[in-house]
């Protein structure tokens, strides 16, 4: 019965998922970002969420990479178009460290972060591991390979009981045309052990970076 009432709890449609990533490279260490994303329960309706949060990001090692961000997270009320009361209005802080590896053609790459969450319903912490596995594909040019295919599963946790809280997979594919731009497209499936604030399960994911460089 429990099973029944969580699967039906979370909603079954196809959302949507947009993102749109910003990034200056001021040197070979330092990166300043900013992103924002807009999120609906169906198809391009029923739009319930949106985030924007920037920070900086600093890459001693050539495959360690430690980041501090900060965002503002707004979840409205399922049923409509930003409907009113707000599920959640959250301001976060993380810092994460990213870890990369090759083994053969593939690309692993391990992403650990800690968020420090101040929500309309108190304060919380969560604590999220990813796993990535990636190939780039196509002829090299000018030190660009154009596809990239990868999969990705990502675990939430809390420090309180029931400690577990999300789990997220994620197929997609990446298209840069050159170093200044990449487009991806994919496909996102979500389980919410114990949903308190964003819902939805299954998403069109689009997003659209641009990296920028300092001469």
């Amino acid at each position: 019965m429990l099973v029944g009432q969580m699967s039906y709890a979370q909603n079954p449609s196809l959302g949507s998922w947009n993102i749109i990533n910003l990034k200056y490279k001021t040197s070979e260490k330092y990166t300043f970002f900013g992103e924002a994303q807009l999120r609906s329960l169906r198809f391009y309706a029923h739009f319930h969420y949106y985030e924007f949060k920037g920070g900086i990001t600093y890459k001693p090692y050539k495959n360690a990479t430690f980041t501090l961000a900060a965002g503002s997270y707004q979840t409205y009320k399922e049923g409509g178009n930003f409907e009113r009361p707000k599920n959640n209005d959250e301001f976060r802080i993380w810092p994460q460290i990213i870890l990369l590896q090759s083994v053969g053609k593939f690309d692993i790459e391990q992403r650990y972060r800690a968020e420090l969450r101040f929500t309309s319903n108190g304060y919380r912490n969560r604590f999220r591991y990813r796993l990535e596995l990636s190939k780039s594909i196509g002829s090299n040019k000018n030190g660009v390979r154009p596809f990239k295919i990868s999969a990705s599963n990502e675990l939430f946790f809390t420090n309180n009981e029931p400690y577990f809280e999300r789990n997220r997979l994620l197929f997609s594919l990446a298209y840069k045309p050159n170093k200044n731009n990449t487009l991806h497209i994919g496909y996102l499936h979500q389980f919410d052990y114990k949903i308190n604030d964003e819902t939805g399960t299954d998403f069109l994911q689009i997003g659209y970076a641009v990296d920028l460089f300092k001469k």
